[in-house]
């Protein structure tokens, strides 16, 4: 009973992404150099990009880490690779226009317009966030789609 109220769950919640990327509009494109500054809606204490004892916090609350081992990471749909106020690099695709996916942990990180497939960096580990814009412009750390993430990991 409980795991057929999950799995109901899961398919309400991918018809409301699907809705909502299908219904999303675009924002004005940033030029590449421009350094992107998220407001972001949930605020937790350590952050991507602070410090602890001289270490470098790369990832936080709502990232999901994974192991390349200085492999690269692609550009899921023809977007736009920025750096952030952190250290970290945003990706944004007028393909998910509601959605921004931070990057942090990229070394050769390879700014501005790239098709489906480019590499946009590479490193040891990343972490992915993915955000989804709010009604008051905000932007709040959501859940990642797993067929998405996967796409960071294939040239396809």
């Amino acid at each position: 009973m409980q795991a057929m109220r999950l799995a109901f769950g899961i398919k309400v919640w991918l018809g409301l992404v699907v809705l909502a990327l299908l219904l999303g509009g675009c924002d004005r494109a940033l030029a590449p150099k421009e350094t992107v500054r998220l407001n972001l809606y949930q605020q937790w204490q350590l952050q991507p990009g602070d410090q602890l004892q001289g270490h470098a916090v790369l990832g936080g609350l709502g990232d999901i880490s994974i192991q390349l081992n200085g492999q690269a990471l692609y550009a899921p749909f023809a977007g736009q690779a920025r750096q952030d106020d952190r250290q970290c690099l945003v990706f944004s695709s007028p393909d998910v226009p509601a959605y921004l996916f931070r990057l942090c942990g990229l070394s050769d990180r390879r700014l501005g317009e790239h098709p489906q497939g480019a590499v946009i960096g590479k490193a040891a580990v990343v972490h992915i966030a993915t955000l989804r814009r709010q009604p008051d412009g905000k932007w709040a750390i959501v859940e990642p789609s797993k067929p998405i993430l996967e796409r960071f990991l294939t040239k396809s």
